[in-house]
Formats: structure tokens, C-alpha cells, sequence
């Protein structure tokens, strides 16, 4: 299936306790390469979280980013710090012998005092904590849904593009087996010159004659290449029909399908066969490009 590694999506919910922010952004890369940032609530999740997205998306940068709201304030503790007020006592208690100050250190003076006073937020009761876990994993699965809905639509103008530059190389293939044959036929012309001239020569042994058939003839056959060039072609569409992503299997079919170009452009002899192996070339690089947005 064509599916673009681009998109966007993004996700609300309010739960009882909470309320829950998800944002999952994709762009192109070789692998699956998925970036977290999570609240710390969400850590016993994690696994799961990532579990979920590789479910959903098999190639692509992916960064998914979530945010919690506790609906209630949470509980406090509150309490002194024990070395700090100590500290202040002892200092106030030297003062006071040196007759710098008096009255001693009252409660509301170490109020004053900057980080004398902790208060502490309690961790969420168990069954809070589960209801959000439990909602966020939702929440991430809607929001992973909406972007393989957005990469789908890309992946469906990606196709399109993809299919009309596929057409042009098969044109570009079959015109090249027809210069193939036009090739081909001169240099059975120039193999019966070089028959007569080797006939004529005296020294010539049946030998040398018969080597040189042989060159001529492997040089001009190109069935092989031409065969696997078209077979790659539909190897294309079955991949591209198929469910499953090819963005990968698509890179390395063009892969091969340069290499059997170069070797056609090696072989074929012609006034027109530079103008379409450069066009071939041409249109494959445009296939390669778009292909390292596929999915």
C-alpha cells in the first residue's frame, strides 16, 4: 500500500479526574524511529504506549507528546525543614548573645524564611492513576487512527504521481526493445561484413570466425534485461496493492531497475537509445525521490 510517512493528528478527552491532550506528529525516515514525552504518571504505560504506535506505523519519524490535567487539586503534605529552621535557631540564638537582636524567632518569622516550609504533593490514589493510564491508551489509539487517515490521503496523491511515472517507464522499456530490434538487425549487417571479411582472409581459422559470432550475439541480445526490467514493473503494482507497507520493497525494486537501465544502454546500439536510457534515468530518480516518502 502507498501510505505517506507524513501527518499530523491531534486528540482531546475529559475523563472524571482528568483531562488528556495527545499529539502525534510523523515526517520520513529510513525506520521507525518514536520519540515520548510522557508525564510521569504514565510510566508503568510506556511499554504499552510504545507497543501501541509500532501496531500502527511501520516506517517514519513519530513523536507523540501527552498532557495531563488533574481536574481536583491534589493533597498536600506539609512540613518544616527540620536542618534549615534548626540552622536559623542557632543563628538567631548567637545574635541574641552578642545582644544584636531579641524576641527570639517566632513561627510567623520563619515562614518568611524562603524553602523553611515543604509542602509536598501526595501521588494520585492507585484506581486514579489506572483510570488515566487506561484513558491515555485510548486516547493515544483514536489519535493514531486519525493519523493513518491523514497518511492514507497523502499516500493516495503519492500513489497517483507514482503510478503516472511508472507508466512512463514501461513506454520508455518498450520503445527501448523496439531500438533493441532496429540494433540489433545492424549488427547482423556488420556481422555478415565481418563474416566475408574473415572468409576472404586465408588464414583465418573456423575458430576465429565462430568467436565472433559469439561476441556479436551476446552484445545484442538484451531478452534478459528487458524481461527483468518489465518484470520489476509488475512487481511494482503488486506491491503497491498490496496491504502491507512497500515504501522499503519499492526503494530496492529501483534499485534494480537502474541497474538492468545501464546494462540496456551498455548493450543497445542506436541513434535513439542515449535520448531514452536519459529519460529512463530520468523518470527513476522522480520514482526514487517520491518513494522515501512511502511509507
Amino acid at each position: 500500500m502507498i501510505k505517506s510517512m507524513t501527518g499530523f493528528a491531534s486528540t482531546n478527552t475529559e475523563i472524571d479526574v482528568a483531562a488528556i491532550g495527545v499529539t502525534v506528529r510523523s515526517v520520513n525516515h529510513r525506520y521507525l524511529d518514536l520519540q515520548l514525552r510522557t508525564p510521569s504518571i504514565l510510566g508503568e504505560v510506556e511499554s504499552k504506549l510504545r507497543t501501541l504506535v509500532q501496531t500502527k506505523v511501520a516506517r517514519g519519524r513519530i513523536e507523540l507528546a501527552l498532557t495531563i490535567r488533574m481536574t481536583t487539586a491534589p493533597a498536600v503534605d506539609v512540613s518544616w525543614n527540620a536542618p534549615l529552621v534548626e540552622a536559623l535557631r542557632g543563628a538567631v540564638r548567637q545574635a541574641e548573645e552578642r545582644d544584636l537582636s531579641a524576641g527570639g524567632l517566632a513561627t510567623g518569622d520563619l515562614l518568611r524564611f524562603p524553602q523553611a516550609v515543604v509542602v509536598q504533593e501526595r501521588e494520585p490514589e492507585a484506581n486514579t492513576v489506572r483510570a488515566v493510564q487506561t484513558a491515555v491508551l485510548a486516547e493515544v489509539e483514536r489519535a493514531l487512527r486519525d493519523l493513518d487517515a491523514m497518511r492514507r490521503r497523502e499516500g493516495d496523491y503519492l500513489r497517483a504521481d507514482l503510478d503516472q511515472r511508472r507508466a512512463t517507464v514501461g513506454s520508455l522499456v518498450n520503445a527501448m526493445a523496439e531500438a533493441a530490434k532496429v540494433g540489433q538487425e545492424g549488427l547482423v549487417l556488420r556481422l555478415a561484413t565481418r563474416i566475408e571479411e574473415l572468409g576472404a582472409n586465408p588464414n583465418t581459422d573456423e575458430a576465429s570466425v565462430a568467436q565472433e559470432i559469439v561476441r556479436f550475439a551476446s552484445r545484442s541480445d538484451v531478452s534478459e534485461e528487458l524481461t527483468r526490467l518489465r518484470g520489476h514493473l509488475e512487481h511494482w503494482c503488486t506491491l503497491s496493492d498490496s496491504p502491507d507497507p512497500c515504501g522499503r520493497q519499492l526503494d530496492f525494486l529501483l534499485q534494480e531497475m537502474n541497474r538492468e537501465v545501464n546494462t540496456l544502454g551498455a548493450k543497445i546500439e542506436g541513434p535513439q537509445i542515449s535520448e531514452l536510457i536519459v529519460a529512463a534515468k530520468a523518470e527513476l530518480e522522480k520514482l526514487r525521490e517520491q518513494t522515501q516518502n512511502v511509507e
